[in-house]
């Protein structure tokens, strides 16, 4: 058995130093024993210094540096000896990161997966705080918990982005300090050495409770992005059970708003509809130069389908669902057997929200409160259609009619009963359709005929 010490466990070119050195003096991998200055030595193991002279020349992609330069950071024990199995491996596969089924190949892939995770973590929830050096300068200073070796690599991200600060990141397996002109490394740290908290901390968190929208509230996703981990080190965490509470109550709230603006008695005809849209300038989008887009087809319409909003086609040609994501709709309205001209065809919101771009307008997201305020024009045109059931495509559309934004992965496809007595019928907007390619585009333009399959059905017995 042949030893092979790394005396820093990160430390890639020392690795990749004596990989070369042993794969060329012919070293299989089950005659190596790799440890990185924190493990257990095997006391049978020969000095490396000890193989013969070198024997072959060593192959590597590109490839595989980028995936090792990630993957030895990770906090595996035997991540070195799986590099080094991988590394054999190559001379006589040179294609082997190529088959995605095998165990090696997928074991260092998530470990790089892991590690650039941790890596963006580290990134995004690293918070500093102001302290008083002895010389009475100002420093910064940060407490961090990564779940692999990730703290030097991480460094220069934080020297280019606080280049002017002077800052520290202390972490349980050494600490990071910043001068504004060298980046010093020093022992390891502990919670109670970082600093509770500043006087910029209640500023911080009155920006954020300011900014928090409840709309947009995803748990699940919040979770997922921000594990329960990492909240103790963050001063915002502490906030988020109380908002995450009070959500629901402040989204009503700011659909009530948005109600408010509008005094007048509800529109008496679809008419009276195109003239108030055409004219209202409630939000930002009204106002942005662009001609409101009127819904079309007849009063007593029993389907009626929404959109998000308008796009430049629409816009140019004054008409609803007309650019490639009203063809994609048409086709697949006809291939479920639903005549697109016996329905009435409208938007959540009635302008186009744009970015110009050159000669270009790039289609933006409408926030929740702008969908909020048009909706008071979508519940005029609901009512005088009397549709018996109602098609939403996407989560701004099902957010105009519902009141709320729903999660369109988890309620599409069911018919959602309404105290008017309609059926909401949710499923995605086509645009996202087009914005697919290759299975993805296959899977979901298959789901999205099998959702109107389902609309087809339950317009026989409404």
């Amino acid at each position: 058995m042949i030893a092979a010490d790394l005396r820093e466990p990160d430390d890639f070119e020392a690795w990749r130093g004596e990989a070369r050195r042993l794969i060329g003096q012919g070293a299989p991998p089950e005659t190596v024993a790799w440890t990185d200055g924190h493990g257990t030595a095997d006391l049978f193991a020969l000095p490396s210094a000890s193989a013969p002279s070198l024997l072959r020349e060593v192959r590597a992609s590109r490839a595989f540096m980028d995936l090792a330069r990630s993957a030895i950071l990770h906090s595996e024990p035997l991540r070195l000896a799986l590099l080094y199995r991988v590394l054999w491996r190559l001379q006589d596969r040179p294609r082997l990161l190529d088959d995605a089924a095998d165990r090696d190949v997928a074991a260092l892939e998530r470990m790089a997966r892991q590690v650039r995770r941790d890596i963006h973590k580290m990134r995004a929830f690293v918070r500093f705080r102001s302290v008083t050096d002895d010389d009475g300068s100002e420093r910064f200073v940060a407490w961090f918990e990564p779940d692999h070796r990730i703290e030097r690599a991480n460094a220069d991200f934080f020297v280019n982005r606080f280049a002017s600060q002077n800052w520290s990141i202390l972490t349980p397996r050494l600490s990071l300090h910043w001068d504004g002109m060298a980046l010093l490394e020093g022992p390891p740290a502990s919670r109670e050495d970082a600093p509770a908290e500043d006087a910029t901390e209640e500023l911080w968190l009155s920006y954020y409770r300011s900014t928090f929208n409840p709309a947009r509230l995803k748990v699940g996703m919040m979770l997922k992005e921000m594990p329960r981990r990492y909240w103790k080190n963050l001063p915002e965490a502490r906030q988020i059970p109380d908002l995450i509470a009070g959500a629901h109550k402040r989204e009503a709230a700011m659909i009530a708003t948005g109600a408010s603006l509008f005094e007048d008695p509800p529109p008496a005809s679809l008419d009276a509809v195109a003239e108030g849209i055409a004219q209202c300038r409630r939000c930002a989008i009204g106002c942005n130069g662009t001609r409101a887009v009127m819904g079309e087809g007849a009063p007593g319409a029993d389907l009626m389908i929404v959109g998000e909003q308008p796009g430049d086609t629409e816009e140019r040609e004054n008409r609803p669902f007309v650019g490639p994501a009203g063809q994609l709709l048409d086709e697949a309205l006809g291939a479920a057997g639903i005549d697109r001209a016996s329905a009435y065809v409208t938007n959540a919101v009635k302008h186009f929200k744009f970015a110009p771009r050159g000669k270009r307008r790039l289609h933006q997201t409408p926030t929740a409160g702008e969908i909020d305020i048009c909706r008071w024009w979508l519940d005029g045109e609901r009512a005088l259609v009397k549709p018996k059931v109602v098609l939403a495509l996407g989560a701004s559309s099902a957010r105009g009619l519902l009141g709320r934004t729903p999660s369109i992965g988890r309620e599409r496809g069911q018919a959602l009963a309404q105290s008017d007595g309609t059926t909401i019928w949710l499923t995605a907007h086509p645009s996202y359709l087009l914005r697919l390619d290759g299975e993805a585009r296959e899977r979901e333009h298959a789901r999205f005929a099998d959702d109107l399959a389902g609309l087809a059905r339950v317009l026989k017995t409404a």
